[in-house]
């Protein structure tokens, strides 16, 4: 039998919590494997725990004031469920639709890679709900004149690819590895947290794979009016990248200290400077407004 913890964390997403909820408790899985829900209400105003509390009773709800946004709703979940020192912790965002097998699958994988003596991260990759093209999912840190980019594993249908970080929409995590490795970082707010505790798994020995095929859809919002938006006002792009949902400079400078080698002051003033010379960004594989908060 295997434990899972569902680790979630939302703010004012009502519909689409529920809707995660529900592709989440319609996972077939064998009857062996247990599912305890966290899910973190981050003040939300729009009914979202009353609703949730009412259609799925089991879930345990904790709740915030409005300020965790993602990785600090996420870190409230997580420590909460290490407590009770479960098998598996699954990130999951709540915008975030699971296949039915999309757990099954990340837990046969988990088991093939233990049978091999290798405790690994399963990452669930998403695509767009209309294009079906890749979202969110697992990332290789690449090197290149430009600088440092982080760049998607595509999920292939016959076997874990390896990567080495990961967004958060859909991570399963091993006991030994929680254990290991620990929370998210309470460094970061919003985004960064995700790719943080993928580049300090692997520091600290770890692997990380990509799990076989999609393991649901999650859309992506449109660029318009953030920082990625060259039509936007200077005022209105410096404002987004600043803002906690994107690289705050305090947690960017965290971040690029920790994973850019001896560059890092380069990296660390680079997006900065890009906006302020009106030139284009990447994002990097870092979360922004399209994530809860």
């Amino acid at each position: 039998m295997s434990t899972v913890a569902v680790l979630i964390t939302c703010h004012n997403r009502k519909v689409q919590t529920i809707a995660c909820l529900d592709r989440l408790f319609t996972q077939l899985l064998p009857q062996s494997n247990a599912l305890s829900v966290y899910l973190v209400d981050d003040g939300c105003t729009d009914g979202t725990a009353e609703a949730v509390a009412s259609s799925y009773p089991a879930v345990r709800i904790l709740r915030g004031d409005g300020s965790l946004f993602w990785n600090g709703g996420m870190r409230v979940a997580f420590a909460e469920a290490m407590r009770s020192d479960f098998d598996y912790y699954l990130w999951l965002n709540d915008d975030t639709h699971l296949h039915p097998t999309a757990l099954d699958t990340l837990l046969g994988a988990s088991a093939v890679l233990e049978q091999d003596g290798k405790n690994a991260i399963l990452v669930g990759s998403t695509c767009d709900p209309v294009s079906g093209s890749w979202t969110y999912g697992g990332m290789r840190r690449q090197r290149s004149w430009r600088g440092i980019a982080f760049l998607p594993v595509q999920p292939q249908p016959d076997a874990p690819q390896a990567c080495d970080t990961m967004n958060g929409n859909c991570v399963l995590i091993p006991r030994a590895i929680a254990k290991e490795v620990g929370n998210l970082d309470a460094a970061f707010r919003h985004g960064m947290g995700d790719l943080d505790y993928g580049l300090r798994s692997r520091k600290a020995g770890f692997e990380i794979y990509v799990g076989t095929g999609y393991a649901g859809t999650c859309a992506v919002n449109p660029a318009q009016g953030t920082c990625l938006d060259q039509k936007a006002s200077f005022f209105v792009r410096w404002r987004n990248l600043v803002s906690a949902k994107v690289l705050p400079p305090k947690e960017w400078l965290v971040f690029t200290r920790r994973h850019y080698g001896l560059l890092w002051p380069v990296y660390a003033v680079s997006p900065y400077l890009k906006t302020i010379l009106g030139l284009g960004l990447r994002t990097n594989g870092f979360k922004d407004d399209r994530q809860t908060n």
